[in-house]
């Protein structure tokens, strides 16, 4: 099957860790590896972001990334990117009509926008994963939230127009529905976690050696809406414990980057500073040893439409506390795996973590269940068996018809 990508702003080729790359990049990476492993020819379309990127890159196992021109050949905030999408989708139709894909996977909104334009000559169907919503981002953010006026609107449009919607988690159905898209309209199919690269280490039933303090690990970008916030409140009243914060810019630049000056005066104004560790970027090899010297891991945003770092704990058979939003409901087994504890509360987050910490055979318990649950749900294979359904469901009703000799 020949399979186009089309994520606009989150290029597979990104290193992450920055505001705009996170876990978008590294699904439609993983997504795209295990499709072409399978044989499926695969091409990731992204907005080209800097002279120096040729036009075509090859990625390990067969699949090719296409920089799209749209827009200045600079970083663009993605909330920035939409007047130039009507060029990335005559950019998309006219690559079609040199060879035309039998699928569209479109990645965030834009991308639908821009696969809708791209597509419609040609009778592509086109399959789209939003990764996140603006009405829940408008819920949270208010004033705060940048994203184009038109962008809800046009959600709407593609979650009704385009072939089908795979969401992520349960509570975007609920979301989709809430915007007026029916859910016969929509299939789950969650992300995933590499369980090879993620792992418990040699000996996952062994205790770690004790430290000086128990460690509490939270990582992922370094916004506001992450809630590192609600971790560092949470400190203060958890004894004999230190946070690590990884994630952000690299090291050197944390002292003018204006969320980790506000999560370090959080942490000065609480009389936890000395026990908060702010790692910046932290290279994606060192993360599974990172995690797994971690007592708990603390996922602890706003909102979240899926979230990859409870998985990412998960596989490394580290217990999870974590906010009770989004995918968080469908990865994180309350009482099993983890803590799911209300978001904003960080009494709630102490008093969860504090559980955990004063029982280390629960969080063994907890983290062999958390291991075994990723390996039966959410690994990239799994993920790729449910994306490949979709996408042969919907070819089967788009094959053009054979000639009559």
């Amino acid at each position: 099957m020949r399979i186009a990508m089309v994520s606009e702003h989150a290029s597979p080729l990104a290193a992450l860790g920055g505001v705009d790359a996170g876990g978008q990049n590294v699904y439609v990476a993983r997504l795209t590896e295990e499709l072409a492993r399978r044989g499926h020819d695969v091409t990731v379309y992204t907005r080209r972001d800097s002279t120096d990127l040729p036009d075509r890159v090859p990625l390990p196992g067969g699949a090719v990334v296409e920089h799209v021109p749209a827009g200045p050949p600079e970083a663009v905030p993605k909330d920035e990117l939409f007047p130039y999408m009507p060029g990335f989708g005559a950019h998309l139709a006219r690559a079609w009509n040199h060879e035309r894909s039998d699928i569209v996977h479109a990645h965030f909104w834009m991308s639908g926008m821009a696969s809708r334009i791209g597509a419609h000559a040609h009778g592509i169907p086109v399959v789209q994963t939003f990764h996140a919503l603006g009405t829940v981002k408008r819920r949270h953010q208010g004033r705060r939230d940048t994203s184009p006026f038109e962008r809800i609107g046009i959600e709407r449009q593609i979650g009704l127009g385009c072939e089908r919607v795979l969401a992520t988690c349960t509570d975007e159905v609920h979301e989709l529905a809430e915007m007026g898209v029916p859910p016969r309209q929509v299939s789950v199919v969650p992300c995933g976690v590499d369980v090879e690269h993620f792992h418990p280490g040699a000996d996952p039933g062994a205790a770690p050696a004790r430290k000086h303090r128990y460690r509490l690990l939270a990582c992922g970008r370094l916004v506001r809406r992450k809630g590192y916030d609600q971790a560092i409140r949470a400190l203060a009243r958890i004894p004999d414990a230190e946070l690590l914060v990884a994630g952000g810019p690299a090291p050197g630049l944390l002292e003018t980057d204006p969320e980790a000056q506000r999560l370090r005066r959080l942490a000065r104004r609480t009389g936890v500073s000395d026990r908060v560790r702010m790692l910046g970027a932290v290279a994606p090899a060192d993360m599974p040893a990172l995690m797994r010297g971690a007592d708990l891991v603390l996922c602890t945003p706003v909102y979240e439409p899926f979230g990859i770092v409870p998985l990412e704990a998960m596989a490394c058979a580290v217990p999870v506390v974590a906010t009770d939003v989004g995918g968080h409901r469908d990865t994180v087994a309350d009482g099993d795996t983890g803590r799911l504890v209300p978001p904003g509360d960080s009494g709630a987050i102490a008093a969860a973590a504090c559980d955990l910490l004063a029982e280390e055979g629960t969080r063994r318990r907890y983290g062999t269940a958390g291991r075994a649950r990723v390996l039966a749900r959410f690994t990239w294979q799994r993920v790729a068996d449910g994306t490949e359904q979709v996408y042969r469901r919907v070819a089967v009703r788009h094959e053009l018809p054979r000639e009559v000799a």
